[in-house]
C-alpha cells in the first residue's frame, strides 16, 4: 500500500512549484511564446522532479485566465500601473494575489511568506517589502475573517 506524503515535502514541492511558476509567468509576459510552449520548454529543459506539477500547471494556466480580475485587485495596492511593475514583482504579485483569492486552503500567512521569499531570491533589492505590503493589504481585503480569527 502507497504511504502519504509527508506535509513536509507537499510543502517543497508547492514551494518548487510557486518558483517554477514565477519564472514561466515571466518568460510569458517578456516572450512570444504561448503558455503551452514555455510549460513544456519546463519540463523538458529544467529539473521538474521535485515539483508539484498540478500546481504548476495550475498557476502557469489559471493566472493569465484571471488576469484582468488579477490585477484589477492589484491595482488598488500599488504605486502605479501594474505593467509598469517590475516583470518579476509583477509575477510574484500575481501568484500571491491569485492564491489570496483562490486557494482559502492555503494560509494567508503561507502565501506571504512565500512570496516574500521568491522577491527576496529572484526580485530587486528590498523587493520583498514592496510584495509583502502590496499582499498584506490585499489580504486584510480578501482573507478579512481569517486574519481577524488569527488575532
Amino acid at each position: 500500500m502507497a504511504q502519504p506524503v509527508p506535509a513536509r515535502n507537499i510543502q517543497h514541492a508547492r514551494r518548487r512549484a510557486r518558483r517554477s511558476a514565477m519564472q514561466a509567468l515571466y518568460q510569458w509576459q517578456v516572450s512570444p511564446l504561448n503558455l503551452k510552449e514555455i510549460e513544456q520548454q519546463f519540463l523538458v529543459d529544467q529539473d521538474m522532479t521535485k515539483v508539484d506539477l498540478d500546481y504548476f500547471h495550475e498557476l502557469l494556466h489559471s493566472i493569465p485566465a484571471e488576469l484582468d480580475k488579477i490585477d484589477d485587485l492589484l491595482q488598488v495596492y500599488v504605486d502605479r500601473p501594474v505593467d509598469e511593475i517590475d516583470p518579476v514583482e509583477r509575477a510574484i504579485l500575481r501568484i500571491g494575489t491569485f492564491e489570496l483569492i483562490n486557494r482559502p486552503d492555503i494560509p494567508y500567512r503561507v502565501v506571504l511568506g512565500e512570496a516574500v521569499q521568491l522577491a527576496k531570491q529572484f526580485g530587486a533589492l528590498d523587493g520583498h517589502k514592496y510584495i509583502n505590503g502590496v499582499l498584506d493589504k490585499l489580504a486584510h481585503q480578501q482573507r478579512s475573517v481569517e486574519i481577524k480569527a488569527d488575532l
